[in-house]
Parts: structure tokens; C-alpha cells; sequence
């Protein structure tokens, strides 16, 4: 009798310890290896001193830096990838200063090689391993030697159709064969936006995603939204082309002219951000592909909406992908 107590006893506490060790190792984000971030863009009416005081505050540590951005905290110009090294030097310092990390850079798309040579360049001295752009395909091959000799990543990101990159299959055509450093930025409110479902886009990535564009959008696209979407010039095509509310775009230099404006067609109000978990882009199955996938890497919020005051919707987000990485295996 003495025995079964004490075995009993001991099974007990075995139990007991075995429960708290379970809980001191529950699951997160990082365990994952996943950099859940922001993109400085849906911080982009502040400077980028005001956009790391924004992320700090709301907890997020890793950072997609916008190239137009003012830089504030006494540096002149914005986030332009051709700054010399010693204002390099500086905005590291600001990251710094926060305890925030510059981890990607974009969306950026040279038009010359010398400025490919020195957007690699930017981004190897700033200590980033990827940045994300799309690309002429004129410039492919270019990119993927420099990818290969700077060892940095490459991430095509899809702007909606008829952008270049819209679909997936567009990716995997223009960079069969080339190096594996060029990759992808998945935009999941884009794929919405293009009408694909975002799970089966990342299926068919698996392996080439390098960071994502974290998106939960309030409806799908409607059919006069598509349709106006579809009547803007595709690639190649010299056509001004319309700005679109929420896609991380600004309007072209010829459009902020007084009487162009005037002349444009105006887009129909298109989905919109909202918090991660409560729109349609079904984001726990996003992470749980991501997941199955093994995916290492960033993610950030690039939250196109509530400019001026997104900061609580974006910590909102944050706490959404916590609380379902709890629940994955």
C-alpha cells in the first residue's frame, strides 16, 4: 500500500512538472523563426523616427523600411537607397537607439543597372538579407548574379493584377532558372485583391517565400472594382495609370498636376484593411500553411488603412497570429 502511494505520488508530480514545462515552452512566433514586423509604409504620413516610436509602442521589433519615407530625428531626405554611408551610419544608429531591427527594404524597382549595383549595395551595408521589388524582366538575369555575389534575397512582391507579378505562376515563370536567392514577398491582400485564394498561392511559393505582406481585408473585391482594376494599362503599357485606394502606391508625377486629376477616373472604394482574424483573407490558414511550409522569415503588417491612427489595429494583429501560434503543433 505504501509503494502504490509513493509511486502514485511520484507519477503526480511528474504530471505536475511535465504540465509547466509544457507551458514555459508554448509556442510563439519566434520559436517558429517567424519576424512578425511592420511595414514603415503603413506608417508613411509620419517620419520614420515617428514610425519606429509607433512599432515600438505596440511591441513589434522588426521592421520593412519604406524607401520614400522622410527620415526625421535630424537627418535630412527619406530612406532612398543611393544615401551615402555616413547617413547609412546614422539611420542604423536610430534603429539603434529604439532596439528595432531593419530587417527588408522595399518596394523598390531600379530602372538601370547602376542603380541595381547600388541598391545591393545599400542593402548589404545596412545589414538586411532581402529586400522586395518587381523587377523588369530585362534585369532578371543582372539580379540574380547580384543576388548570388552580395548573398542577399531577392523577394518579388505581387501588386494586383495587371501588375507583372500578380500571380504566382508569373514568379515561377521569370525565375526558372535562375538563382535561388530570388524569391518571393507574398502579398495575401493582393492575391485577394487579384482574385486568387491566398492559400493556394502560398502552395504553389512553397520554398521561395522570403517574408510575406500581411493583409485581412474587410470584403472581397466587387465586380465594378475588378473590372476597373482590369482597365488600367498592364506592363510595358505607357498609359498613366490610375491610383488605387490601399495599394501601397503613390500617384504618378503627371496625376498631382493640376487639370490631369481632374480627368482621371475615379476608382470605386476597393477592401480595405482590417484586423488580422476579423476580415476574409482567413489568416489562421495562412499560418497554418506557413506553418506545414516551415516557413523562416518575416512578416509584416503593411496596414493601408486608418493612416493616421492604425497603430492599435496593428497591435491588434500582432496579438491575433500570438494567440493562434498557441494552438499549433
Amino acid at each position: 500500500m505504501k509503494y502504490y502511494l509513493k509511486f502514485s505520488v511520484l507519477l503526480l508530480v511528474f504530471a505536475i512538472v511535465n504540465n509547466t514545462k509544457d507551458a514555459k515552452a508554448q509556442n510563439t512566433p519566434e520559436s517558429f523563426g517567424w519576424q512578425v514586423g511592420a511595414q514603415a509604409y503603413s506608417f508613411r504620413m509620419f517620419t520614420l523616427e515617428e514610425a519606429l516610436n509607433k512599432a515600438d509602442s505596440i511591441g513589434i521589433q522588426y521592421i520593412q523600411g519604406f524607401p520614400g519615407q522622410k527620415i526625421g530625428a535630424g537627418i535630412e531626405g527619406t530612406l532612398d537607397f543611393h544615401m551615402p554611408a555616413g547617413k547609412r551610419d546614422s539611420v542604423l544608429q536610430l534603429f539603434k537607439n529604439k532596439g528595432l531591427a531593419l530587417v527588408s527594404y522595399g518596394v523598390v524597382t531600379p530602372r538601370t543597372e547602376a542603380d541595381w549595383r547600388q541598391l545591393f549595395e545599400f542593402v548589404k551595408g545596412m545589414g538586411m538579407k532581402q529586400f522586395a521589388t518587381e523587377p523588369e524582366p530585362e534585369f532578371i538575369p543582372l539580379v540574380s548574379q547580384l543576388a548570388d555575389q552580395y548573398q542577399v534575397n531577392v523577394a518579388f512582391h505581387n501588386h494586383p493584377r495587371p501588375s507583372r507579378y500578380w500571380s504566382p505562376d508569373t514568379l515561377i515563370k521569370y525565375t526558372a532558372g535562375y538563382s535561388k536567392r530570388l524569391g518571393s514577398c507574398a502579398d495575401i491582400g493582393h492575391f485577394i485583391r487579384s482574385g486568387l485564394d491566398p492559400i493556394e498561392s502560398l502552395k504553389k511559393l512553397k520554398g521561395r517565400i522570403f517574408e510575406l505582406h500581411m493583409k485581412d481585408l474587410h470584403e472581397k473585391p466587387s465586380a465594378e472594382y475588378t473590372a476597373f482594376q482590369l482597365s488600367r494599362p498592364g506592363p510595358g503599357q505607357n498609359a498613366q495609370r490610375p491610383a488605387t485606394p490601399g495599394q501601397g502606391g503613390a500617384a504618378t508625377a503627371a496625376g498631382a498636376q493640376g487639370g490631369a486629376a481632374a480627368n482621371r477616373p475615379q476608382p470605386p472604394a476597393g477592401p480595405h484593411d482590417v484586423p488580422w482574424g476579423t476580415g476574409i483573407s482567413n489568416i489562421k490558414a495562412v499560418l497554418q500553411e506557413l506553418r506545414r511550409q516551415n516557413f523562416k522569415g518575416p512578416m509584416f503588417a503593411e496596414y493601408e488603412y486608418n493612416w493616421m491612427t492604425n497603430a492599435p489595429e496593428i497591435a491588434e494583429s500582432v496579438k491575433y497570429v500570438r494567440e493562434v501560434v498557441k494552438t499549433m503543433k
